[in-house]
């Protein structure tokens, strides 16, 4: 080992204890100074609900009350997704919602990795077998607005922790919509019909795979349902769901 290779780990370690000292951290939900980069303050944390293994083997959705492994809940007997399974972190509530807002609009990626984590740990059961991670795309002018999207930053980093490979252009968004926030959910899935597309180059590479999908948050489906019936159309043969949060439906 040469005289240089062996100061790169010390370097290393000096430039991050220099930036940590210059530009402390901060909690990834409020901003408070924490000790550890990409981390949540003790005060956040006991704040923030995870969805633990009590929940819906299919739509990922927490049940109330202790139920054996393996139930599927009331929705999903009824009227059964298409995608298999739908895994999330949190609840998307009061407490998560600040976390996942600053992630997404106000460039605090700082998080990106203990996301990748969690959501790695969370996902664990259907990332086993899984061809691919393809990310919810942004429309190109949303893109260029926001400047990165925030489902593909994920998609890597989980990429990146598990192995898995990323296939960031197996579907595109080709129709701008107006943002799904505020919407009723009969019109969010208005909003979204016919708004994506598995470009022809890719169909032949996601043909007979299985895939998870990628978002930062499910509230009523809407997009994921429709992504899911445009890459099953294409061949693909499994979809699987996995986000950062999701909302949970009070019983």
């Amino acid at each position: 080992m040469s005289f240089t290779h062996a100061l790169l780990p010390s370097l290393r370690a000096w430039t991050q204890h220099a930036l940590h000292m210059l530009l402390p951290a901060r909690c990834i939900a409020c901003g408070v100074q924490v000790d550890t980069p990409g981390s949540v303050c003790a005060h956040c944390w006991k704040e923030l609900h995870f969805i633990t293994s009590n929940a819906c083997i299919t739509c990922g959705h927490p049940f109330e009350a202790p139920v054996p492994e393996g139930t599927r809940c009331g929705h999903c007997i009824s009227e059964p997704p298409e995608y298999t399974h739908a895994r999330a972190v949190l609840r998307y509530d009061d407490h998560s919602r600040p976390l996942v807002t600053r992630f997404k609009y106000g460039d605090a990626l700082h998080g990106t990795r203990s996301f990748a984590r969690w959501m790695a740990a969370a996902g664990s059961d259907i990332l086993r077998d899984a061809d691919m991670l393809i990310p919810v795309p942004l429309h190109r002018l949303r893109l260029l607005h926001r400047r990165y999207n925030q489902s593909a930053i994920l998609a890597h980093a989980i990429g990146k922790h598990t192995g898995v490979a990323v296939r960031p252009q197996g579907l595109v968004r080709h129709k701008r919509t107006p943002a799904q926030a505020g919407l009723s959910k009969s019109a969010r899935n208005e909003n979204v019909k016919h708004a994506f597309r598995v470009p022809a180059s890719e169909r032949a590479r996601l043909s007979g795979k299985h895939v998870v999908l990628i978002d930062d948050v499910m509230t009523t489906g809407a997009t994921i349902r429709e992504c899911t019936r445009v890459l099953l159309k294409n061949g693909v043969a499994s979809v699987r769901i996995l986000t950062l949060a999701r909302t949970v439906i009070e019983s």
